[in-house]
This record gives C-alpha cells, structure tokens and sequence, in this order.
C-alpha cells in the first residue's frame, strides 16, 4: 500500500538522458499543495524566461493533484504546464480520466521534463521505475492507433498521455489524450511534448494508495458522493452531460454564432442534447466521478463512422455555434478527427470561424485559401481544414501558428475578428452582456479561458443576501451589470486554484452550483486522506499564492494591463439577438470595464499594471527570484 504524500517528483533532462527523483516536501505541500499549484512553483523556478516554447530549454511540467485517487468528486484530474508555443504566456491544461491516480500508485506525482530526446521516445513509469524507449515505430500514428500499439507493447493494464500527429507537426494548439475523451487541449501542451520527441508518457504496475484515515475518509467520501448526486444540477449533468447549460445560454442570448456576427440560428434545436439519445448506448466517467457525465455513443453513418465519449458543451459550441452548423451527427465526426489528430476542438472551430468571416467580407479571397470557399456550416469544408491544420498544408501551415500568428500572414485588418485574448480563441460564448464572464476570460492567465474563474452563479439571479455571505462583499445580482463583478472573479480564481491543485472535478464545485462543496469540504477532506491541516483562510491564501506566482510567470514574459481586455469588436459591436433576456445591441462599454479591471487588479494587491506589489509578495511567502536550478537539482 502505497500513502501518497510520500510521494516524489521526478526531473527528467532528455538531452542529457537523465533521471532524478526527489521528495516533495511537506513545506512545499503546505505552499502549493500539489497538481496545477506545484505545476507553477516547478515551472516559475526551473524556466528561464523569454525561452521559445518549442526550444528544448522549455520545461513541460505533469502534475496529479493532492487528492487525485480518493473516491469521490472526481478526483483523476492532473495538470500539465509549461511556457506556451500559442501564446507565449502561461501555457497549462486539465485533463481527468485515470492516468493521475495511475502515477500516484507508482509513488509519482509530479514529471519535470527539459530537453530533447534525440529520436521519438516514450516516456515509461513501470512499478516505480522511469524509463526512456525508443517509439520510432510509433511516431506517425494518430492517437487511437497509439493507444492500441502501446496496449499491444506493454499490456493492456496501463494507462498513458499521448499525442498525435499534430504535436509531431508542432501544430500550436495541439493536444494531449489520454484513454477515448480525456484531452488536455488549451495552450498547445501537445505541441510541446512533440517538440521534446515524446510520444507517449505510459505508466502502469504500481501499489494501491492508502490514506491516513481510510475508515473515516471513505465513510466522508460517501456522504460528498451522495450529496452531489442528489443536487439537480448534478441529476441534469447526469442526464445530459455538460451540454445541459446551452439550454439556459441560448434563451438568453449568450452564444456566439457566425463567429461573432449574430447571437441565433435558425435550426438551433437540433443541437439540443435531447437529439444525443438515438446514438448513445451507455456512460463513463473519470476516476472518482458519481456523476458520470460522459455519453458513450455510436455514430453508424456518415463519413467518419466512429464510436466516442461526449460531446462537451465547447464542442457543441466549437463544431456547431461559432461555425453556424445544425447538424449534430457532423459535430461528432469534427470531434472525431480532432480527437484522432491531437487538436484543441475549441480552437480549431474558433479558426475556422474566423476565416470564413474573413473571407464573407472580402478580407481573404480563394487564393490564399489553395482554393478552397469557405461557406457557414459546410461540413466538407470543416473536415477539409481540420486535416489541413494537422499536417500543415497549404493555408493549414498559417493557421496551425495559431490565430495571432496567422494575422500577421493574413493581414492587419483581419485580427479584428479574431475573437481571442493573449493569442487563444474565446470559447463558445458571447459575453458582451455577461461583464463578470469577459473580465474573468481576460484575465486568465492562460489566455482567454473560462475555467480559470468563470462564476457561472452571475447567471442565476441569486438574492443579494446570499452573494455577499458567498463572496464577502456587495455584488449586484444582475449579470448584465458591473458591480462587484471583480470580487466573484477574485473569489473563483482562488476557488480554481485550490481545486486544480487538488485534482478535483470543477463541475462539483460552486463553479455552476451553490450547493456543491467547497473550501469547508475540502479542508476536512485533505485532513482525512494526507493528515495535512488547513482552515478555510489558509486554503484561500494558497490559492491567492498560486495565481499570484501565475501571474508573476506571465509578466516576467512581459504581459502587461494591455493584455487583460477582451476583443476589441466586444467593445464596438452590440449584440443582434432578438426575443432573449440580452437586449439587442448590447456591447461592453470601456469606461467601465477599465474601472472593472482596476479594482480586480486591488483586490489581488496589484498595482495598475497587473504587477504584484512587494507587499503582496512578502504576505505570500513569493519573491521574483528563482528558488531553484535545474543543474543543481539533478546533481542532488
């Protein structure tokens, strides 16, 4: 039996085929927990800065949070960090399934990798033990063929994180996967491990985990369980899946059709996760999910025929809204190719988007596009782009730089579509209407991104009363208004920290319900499983701590206030939606969306510019210089 905190963390130099591990302190577990908040203290203290993120001398960071492994809350989910190859900034995903818990029953919670192999290699945990093995054999093969032939080599109890062709062709936004759905898709974490010569991370052997208290934490873990599983929310995602929130979004007028030029679609209904039941034939989950949120299903017919877990909300979103397609069987095989290839869905849709805009008002004509005539909806051309992108052909090798890069190929004019901040696309929604959602996706740290604060509570018109028991202060309970909208963003960026470094499920937290667990929870929780103490206010410092470091990585790169605002058509164009709770022509206004930003930048302890102030430092235990070396670090 194998108690996780005495785990270790294992610094791997592939130029110089080198292997160390180290134990992680319980000082270090007191600071930053474990997952995305030892992520960020590995990578801020091991990275020179300005590095180019495809260069060997970027550090790709694995992480499997604290609790990942206790039964409950969905509790497989594990980070994976490093400098971003999109965005230049903070590059970092989340991903679920079983992988995490995997590592941790190898006494592994954290890979620190630098360097570069010198042929494509696979990266093995084997009861303990790392390996590096030559996957010659394996490069050139998309994902579904390499989890087969890594089963087929090493067993079919093992599980791995793999790439596919568009990390081999350092495609900006590629992806890591792990088993049929788990995808750690936002800032390009693919395109990393690819540029390292890694195709595949694989673990398997290994001892079951105990916990300091067994008895009392599972008959814990049970009482969560069953509290989860009898909320409605978690009933409705049960039922149907993260798509359950376009059937509150659309009415409202809160999605992005057309890229960003209309806030409907006339056949919209065919997207509703009710149309899901003819192909579905069961549901999975990650490891310690009672929800189990994920549809299996079967697609018999159409060009790709396949069968697959999902589809997510972003998907829908990313192969139907933002493209302006009704057809769900089409959403299923997009999702299936980018699955297959190593893409960011999310990314790929907001592109495509883009540049079929682009090309409606003139701005790209057929030449630049090899030809090709991109046309809202068109399934032919959608597949034609995704296999463009993933092997960088023609137009496919612009786009596959990712939207910022790609508009400067394309021309100045053309990045006033690209509905993106810090250089990564904007989800599926529309948030002109929403200030709380555009400040929170603007100042992500990881670049336009929803699940670093998203308070999908704002949408829910809850009593004041109970706002400011929540968030500690005066917020309107209009979404559509500015007041105290910093302080809800402030709260959920702690709440995310804390929960991504646990390595729990965002959807049971009060990420989307106020009556899902949360810091109180998770306090007794870590105390029964690691022996670790915390209160309330200490868990909120140590995720003020960790976005802080975040942010202190992202200015060091030289990201500044200039970098925290959302596109600037937000600002300029009002919204067209008729007959929905959001009024027609309804923008975000700059005045006070500057003063939204200023005060974020407050409650932070930040000056005017984003810059952490000495004071906030030295309140959290943070300082500018680095703690570590990579030389030293091996040689101990």
């Amino acid at each position: 039996m194998r108690l996780p905190l005495e785990n270790k963390a294992a610094y791997i130099d592939l130029n110089k085929n080198k292997i160390v591990t180290q134990e992680i302190s319980r000082e270090l577990r007191k600071r930053f927990l474990g997952g995305r908040g030892l992520n960020i203290y590995f990578l801020y203290n091991l990275l020179e800065k300005n590095v180019d993120p495809i260069s060997p001398e970027n550090i790709l960071v694995v992480g499997a949070g604290l609790l990942a492994g206790v039964p409950c809350l969905g509790s497989g989910r594990f980070s994976i960090m490093a400098k971003s190859p999109l965005t230049n900034a903070l590059g970092d995903s989340n991903i679920g399934e079983h992988f995490a818990v995997k590592m941790r029953r190898n006494g592994i919670d954290h890979l620190i990798i630098k360097g570069r192999a010198v042929k494509p290699s696979i990266i093995l945990i084997d009861d303990g033990k790392i390996t590096i093995e030559d996957a010659t054999d394996f490069w050139g093969l998309d994902v579904y063929e390499t989890f087969n032939a890594l089963e087929d080599k090493y067993g079919k109890d093992i599980e791995s994180l793999v790439i596919g062709p568009a990390g081999e062709k350092l495609v900006r936004f590629a992806s890591l996967r792990s088993r049929v759905k788990g995808t750690a898709a936002r800032t390009g974490m693919g395109c990393v491990m690819g540029s390292k010569m890694i195709k595949a991370i694989v673990v398997r052997g290994g001892e079951p985990l105990t916990w300091e208290n067994n008895k009392e934490m599972y008959k814990y873990c049970r009482e969560l369980n069953d509290r989860i599983a009898k909320t409605k929310w978690g009933k409705a995602l049960n039922k149907y899946g993260t798509p359950i929130m376009m059937i509150r979004t659309y009415p409202m007028g809160l999605l992005r059709f057309k890229n960003m030029k209309t806030n409907y679609m006339e056949g919209f209904e065919t997207l509703h996760p009710d149309n899901m039941e003819k192909y579905e034939y069961g549901q999975s989950g990650c490891y310690g999910c009672i929800i189990r949120c994920r549809k299996r299903y079967r697609l018999n017919d159409g060009k790709y025929p396949h069968d697959g877990e999902g589809p997510d909300y972003g998907h829908i979103g990313a192969f139907g809204f933002t493209i302006a397609n009704n057809n769900l069987e089409v959403v299923l095989q997009a999702l299936y190719l980018t699955n297959k290839y190593g893409l960011d869905s999310m990314e790929v849709g907001s592109i495509i988007a883009w540049i079929t805009e682009l090309y409606e008002n003139g701005l790209i004509d057929e030449s630049t596009l090899d030809g090709l005539k991109p046309e809202w909806g068109n399934e032919e051309f959608l597949y034609e782009m995704i296999n463009r992108i993933t092997f960088r052909i023609g137009i496919g090798d612009i786009l596959a730089e990712g939207i910022s890069r790609a508009s400067k190929k394309l021309g100045e004019r053309t990045i006033y579509y690209a509905v993106q901040t810090k250089g990564q696309s904007w989800i599926l929604s529309d948030d002109r209407a929403v200030p709380s959602f555009s400040l929170g996706m603007s100042v992500s740290t990881r670049g336009a991104d929803h699940l670093r604060s998203r308070p999908a509570l704002d949408l829910y018109g809850l009593p004041k009363e109970l706002l400011r028991e929540l968030y500690g202060g005066e917020i309107s309970n209009d979404f559509r208004s500015y007041e105290g909208k910093h302080i809800m963003i402030h709260w959920h960026e702690l709440e995310y920290a804390v929960v991504d470094s646990l390595g729990l499920c965002k959807f049971q937290t009060r990420f989307i319900s106020v009556n899902a667990p949360t810091f109180e929870e998770w306090s007794k929780l870590i105390k029964l499983a690691t022996g670790l103490d915390f209160t309330v206010d200490e868990l909120f410092t140590i995720g003020e701590r960790i976005y802080t470091l975040e942010r202190m990585f992202n200015v060091r790169e030289g990201f500044t206030r200039k970098n925290d605002y959302p596109p600037e058509r937000m600002f300029r164009e009002g919204t067209d939606a008729e007959n929905v709770t959001v009024e027609r022509g309804t923008k975000l206004d700059i005045e006070k969306y500057n003063e939204l930003l200023t005060r974020y930048y407050e409650r932070h302890g930040w000056d005017e510019n984003g810059v952490p102030k000495k004071e906030t430092l030295s309140k959290l235990g943070l300082k500018w210089e680095k703690e570590l070396d990579w030389d030293r670090v091996l040689t101990k």
